[in-house]
């Protein structure tokens, strides 16, 4: 069953004929309340279904995995011990990746940067976020996130989907199944890609709706003149042309709908009318003129170049603004193996005032206590070094088990830091101090699944995360897959 179907433009004849082929019983009693079904019976769920604090995401995505090591998680062992081989009762036999797990040795690797307390909080930063530091009071860090995941691809598409394995909903479109659009102009979910970083992959089946309706997929804007693909109407065609065009195409699917009852044609109509209202709402949005130089400031002088992580910040809180519901920005280049400390420096240069300034934007205007702002990245970076460890130079390879996300607005508790690590920086540690082994990170209290992180997102939105479901070849799925826990801690 298709759960994007709506039985209110489906005709009383048309009911009974899905009815005789056995699944229109199914499609009334999942449609009439609501998107989805409740994950404990075949009855209906409208949603949100308790109140929200959130509206809203703006997620900052750092694709690559930003070293928690070198901006957050401050190990002076690491710097004492620099050179020393990783005692073996630190890894306890923990896997490393294919690229560092051939090394002769693995040495500990001390990060070069300097770290201080911020705010009242006392939240630690190190010299490479200045502005984020600013905001110590507004975030709630986490530094206790773990994921399954050891290589990009599976990690980065674990956090937006819930699954290793492509061909899951993305996050955006498990919000806009289950919560709809609040502005009719434009998409319920955005994607902004920072132009020209890095050289790992960012794939558009991360934004895409899998086997949910494709009217759920992100829609990416792009720098330039055409901010969508294909959107604006071609040479020699008038706006009333492309309306007259569109009146003949719609009824054309109309009659294929009347004779297939395949609820995609209906999609493919809502889609076509969608870009017809976007060819006014998107150039507008995407056109920054109208701000203030004020704004340009806070965001960074990148803020005026198209394209870049801080014109992105920008452009998200604009449409915060106008009510679209997920925001999903990616940037690059975090992928740090060689050269950490000056590739390092290049990347918190590119987005570290920007993030700071979204948060700084949205509470100014009022927009930061039902915004939920995500930053963080697949996974974290390791205590030793890969490759050869010089004087003034290291790289990091990939760490699933313990790495640093912050998050701010949106109904969670502003400056506090949650969760710990050991001295090492290598394994989460419990409330008692001592390490908790990786086949308990599950079922410990501190450390924070990328389940975890995904129910807590939906709690923040009105969502219970086992309810937002969808049947697809015969079994129930959810974002959060059979497990993941709301962090309450993280609440406010």
């Amino acid at each position: 069953m298709n759960p994007s179907f709506d039985p209110l433009g489906v005709t009383r004849r048309h009911f009974f004929k899905q009815a005789a082929a056995g699944i229109g019983g199914l499609a009334l009693s999942s449609m009439l309340g609501g998107r989805a079904y409740g994950s404990s019976a075949e009855t209906p769920v409208s949603f949100p279904n308790f109140a929200p604090k959130a509206k809203r995401v703006i997620y900052l995505f750092q694709s690559g995995g930003p070293s928690q090591l070198d901006l957050f998680d401050d190990k002076p062992l690491l710097r004492e011990k620099n050179g020393q081989p990783l005692p073996d009762f630190v890894r306890g036999g923990q896997r490393l990746t294919g690229m560092s797990a051939q090394q002769s040795s693995i040495p500990l690797a001390g990060s070069q940067f300097k770290f201080q307390q911020y705010g009242q909080s006392g939240a630690t930063f190190s010299e490479l976020l200045p502005h984020t530091a600013g905001i110590a009071d507004e975030l709630c860090i986490v530094k206790s996130m773990f994921t399954e995941a050891i290589n990009h691809d599976p990690a980065i598409t674990f956090f937006q989907t819930g699954s290793e394995l492509a061909g899951r909903p993305s996050l955006g479109s498990w919000l806009s199944y289950g919560l709809g659009s609040a502005n009719a102009n434009l998409p319920s979910f955005i994607v902004l890609v920072s132009a020209g970083q890095g050289d790992q992959p960012l794939y558009s089946r991360l934004w895409g709706s899998g086997f949910l309706d494709s009217k759920y997929q992100g829609v990416q804007f792009r720098p330039g003149k055409n901010p969508v693909l294909y959107l604006s109407n071609p040479d020699g065609i008038c706006q009333s042309g492309r309306r007259a065009m569109l009146d003949q195409m719609n009824e054309l699917n109309r009659i294929q709908f009347e004779k297939e009852l395949d609820p995609e044609i209906e999609s493919r109509i809502a889609q076509y009318e969608m870009a017809f209202r976007m060819q006014t709402s998107v150039p507008d949005i995407t056109d920054l003129s109208s701000e203030p130089e004020s704004t340009f400031a806070l965001y960074g002088e990148d803020s005026k170049k198209p394209g870049t992580f801080a014109a992105n910040c920008l452009l998200a809180r604009r449409l915060a603004e106008r009510g679209v519901r997920f925001i999903q920005l990616y940037h690059q280049g975090w992928d740090q193996h060689g050269n950490l400390p000056s590739s390092i420096r290049g990347q918190c240069k590119e987005t570290d005032q920007a993030s700071a300034a979204l948060v700084r934007d949205l509470k100014q205007r009022g927009l930061l206590e039902d915004t939920l702002v995500v930053w963080g990245g697949e996974f974290g970076r390791t205590a030793y070094s890969q490759g050869v460890l010089t004087k003034d130079n290291y790289g990091r390879d990939h760490h699933p088990r313990c790495f640093t996300i912050w998050m701010a607005g949106g109904g969670v508790k502003p400056g506090i830091t949650y969760g710990q690590t050991d001295a090492y920086g290598y394994n989460i540690v419990g409330a008692d101090g001592n390490p908790i082994s990786p086949d308990k990170h599950h079922y410990e209290p501190g450390a924070v699944h990328v389940h975890d992180l995904q129910a807590t997102m939906l709690h923040l939105l009105g969502i219970d995360h086992t309810m937002l479901t969808s049947t697809h070849q015969g079994r129930r799925f959810r974002l959060t897959d059979v497990h993941g826990n709301v962090v309450k801690e993280l609440l406010a």
